[in-house]
């Protein structure tokens, strides 16, 4: 196309129909970069071209920062840019010059441009125009020559009138793909939140003279909460609630990880101190020791009611005896997962008719009401006795109603993981 001294009317009209053209029936990223840079060479001959987009927009005359590029096509070129490429990495070159400052350049001679840097060894001048939407960076639009001052106002002009006709491209390419990604991402999680559901207790085993019952509420879709109930040899029952420092994915790996070592040493033996080292080794063999795990592992006799545990850091378990008074238990050592020789303590307490052992993490009694008031421990308890003569389930129930009243959210900041086991008032 021959140089024009400006881009009149109808030439913008031609090329904005055939851009359209060109673009309808994708909304691929790629596909619209490449199909642009093909719109581009019927209008302005060059050797090479490239077209980049930014991961995130960029206020004119604001540096784009380290690995800025999130998507680009390019023709002419021998090879893609690496990782390691001082545009991809740091923004530099005459393109990065143009996405810092929302500027266009015209080199002549790009060994005379103070920006250049070689991508290319025959490339003899440059063109580079920034795509620009709503104020903002979002991309820009590159052509190289391997001829001198091969590139004049007039195809700059031209070319910026690619970049704003093609803004609005990218823009619904690039928001298609993050619906995409959001799409795979939900789904993703929604498998991620059945596998986790699946290693909770699907319902409260039924046991001879008791009612319990739990609840496992995470603040994502997926959460670092645990509660389990173990059957054991000798009709005894294994209890455990747990939680690891952190919420979402990471939390919720470490908390399998955690489950399934549990799992495998509480059906090896009933020494709950060599459980707790073993479980303990685990964890620190395959995680970080910023995610610790505090939990509380308990061995229930039914037939006596004898209760043993371990406290490991956590929320210590009441127990609301049926006339008054608590009992709380925190006997036990420091929380899973952390470096250091910790000494563990072994606690024993009993369950009598009526009485009622409560067990819950953070998520529970550390939510706030709109004035940053703690619900706290007093609540809860206080919640429970005035549902005592109500099934376990309901009382779980009671809870979340009331928590979530004293909130004003249906949601929680923090997991919330509670599980309540009466004894009957009259056992056989």
């Amino acid at each position: 196309m021959a140089a024009l001294s400006s881009v009149d009317p109808e030439t913008k009209y031609r090329l904005l129909l055939k851009i359209s053209q060109d673009l309808s029936g994708t909304l691929e990223l790629q596909d619209v970069l490449h199909r642009l840079l093909a719109a581009v060479r019927g209008a302005i001959p060059y050797d090479a071209a490239g077209i980049f987009v930014l991961s995130r927009r960029v206020p004119i005359g604001h540096e784009a920062g380290p690995h800025v590029i999130a998507g680009m096509a390019a023709v002419g070129f021998a090879d893609t840019p690496r990782d390691d490429d001082p545009m991809l990495r740091s923004g530099r070159g005459i393109v990065g010059h143009v996405i810092r400052t929302g500027e266009r350049v015209i080199a002549p001679d790009v060994h005379r441009d103070p920006h250049y840097v070689e991508g290319r060894p025959s490339t003899l001048s440059e063109l580079a125009v920034p795509i620009v939407s709503n104020r903002e960076v979002i991309g820009a639009l590159n052509l190289e020559s391997d001829r001198l001052d091969s590139f004049s106002a007039a195809d700059a002009e031209l070319l910026e009138f690619f970049a704003v006709a093609a803004a609005l491209s990218i823009e619904k390419a690039i928001l298609h793909e993050h619906v995409l990604e959001r799409r795979r991402l939900e789904q993703q999680l929604a498998i991620a939140r059945e596998v986790q559901v699946s290693l909770l207790p699907a319902e409260a085993p039924r046991l001879a003279g008791y009612d319990m019952a739990g609840v496992n509420l995470p603040t994502w879709a997926i959460g670092g909460d645990y509660f389990d109930y173990i059957p054991l040899a000798g009709d005894r029952m294994g209890l455990v609630v747990a939680d690891v420092a952190g919420k979402g994915v990471p939390a919720a790996l470490i908390m399998a990880t955690f489950r399934a070592a549990l799992r495998t040493e509480l059906r090896g033996t009933d020494d709950l101190l060599a459980v707790v080292e073993a479980v303990d080794r685990v964890l620190l063999e395959s995680t970080d020791h910023a995610r610790f795990v505090t939990a509380v592992f308990g061995l229930l006799d039914p037939g006596s009611g004898a209760f043993t545990y371990v406290n490991c850091g956590h929320n210590p378990p009441m127990l609301l005896r049926a006339g008054a008074g608590t009992e709380i238990l925190d006997q036990g050592r420091a929380a899973l997962g952390m470096l250091g020789a910790w000494r563990a303590e072994t606690g024993r307490t009993h369950l009598a008719a009526g009485d009622m052992l409560v067990l819950y993490t953070d998520g529970v009694v550390e939510l706030t009401a709109p004035d940053q008031a703690e619900f706290g421990v007093e609540r809860l308890e206080s919640l429970l006795r005035q549902h005592a003569h109500e099934p376990a389930r309901q009382m779980v129930a009671a809870a979340i109603e009331a928590t979530r009243a004293y909130t004003g959210r249906t949601g929680y900041e923090d997991d919330f993981t509670l599980v309540v086991l009466k004894r009957d008032a009259s056992p056989a």
